[in-house]
């Protein structure tokens, strides 16, 4: 049996049918929802993080798209974080690994928030922070109809962040003020939060430019770490 057939038998043999009812439901999976169709085995990440350490230097590129083109959400993840760490720990296959990366969010395989969230901060982020050249793909992404190319481009924007360059997430932010999903709201929300976190002054100037623009739940998330008065300044902007 090889590598990639020893890993979906564990992870066939860890699933949870309990669990994975409330992850279906939590992931919004019913009809009409983001997440419509997602099927869940209902393994929580920690176990699949052990899956990864184990199996990520096994496995081939090849078998990784086998792992995204599945319905089944936790071959998904488990396929993501195992590009994840080959990123890391492969330089001269960065390239590479970050165009298969777009592909497959092109292709509809990243799919989900959490999809998103555990993998394109260090893969996309990461990438682009050390080839700022090839930063107009965050924009592209970011006024793609497609939701999750689009949450793509809002949390790549946290690796740059954690290095303290806040242009970008704020240029993609003020792009995405009109935008209609909750989804990036939050996200958006959150950058700017983090942004907050490293620089204060930055998130201010953002907010007294748009507070009275920004959709609750992002203005909601952005000032969760201000002091009371502060925050309620702010819920009352409008």
């Amino acid at each position: 049996m090889d590598n990639l057939n020893l890993l979906q038998k564990e992870l066939e043999q860890l699933k949870n049918p309990e669990k994975a009812k409330l992850l279906q439901g939590f992931f919004k999976t019913g009809k009409g929802e983001y997440g419509e169709g997602d099927v869940f085995l209902g393994i929580v990440v920690p176990i699949q993080r052990e899956l990864v350490k184990k199996y990520w230097s096994l496995l081939s590129l090849k078998d990784i798209q086998k792992m995204l083109n599945s319905k089944i959400h936790e071959y998904r993840l488990v396929g993501l974080l195992i590009l994840v760490k080959k990123f890391e720990k492969n330089k001269e296959q960065q390239k590479e690994i970050y165009e298969f990366y777009l592909e497959n969010a092109r292709l509809g395989n990243i799919n989900n928030w959490d999809l998103v969230d555990l993998s394109a901060p260090r893969i996309v982020g990461n990438y682009l922070f050390n080839n700022p050249k090839e930063k107009p793909i965050l924009y592209e992404l970011a006024k793609s109809s497609n939701l999750w190319e689009k949450r793509i481009a809002v949390l790549a924007c946290f690796w740059f962040i954690k290095e303290k360059d806040f242009k970008d997430a704020i240029k993609i932010s003020e792009r995405l003020l009109q935008d209609k999903h909750d989804l990036i709201h939050k996200a958006v929300g959150w950058m700017l939060r983090e942004i907050g976190k490293k620089d204060e002054q930055v998130l201010v100037g953002f907010l007294d430019k748009y507070c009275k623009q920004m959709p609750r739940t992002m203005l909601r998330y952005s000032i969760e770490k201000f002091k009371e008065e502060k925050r309620k300044y702010y819920l009352n902007c409008k």
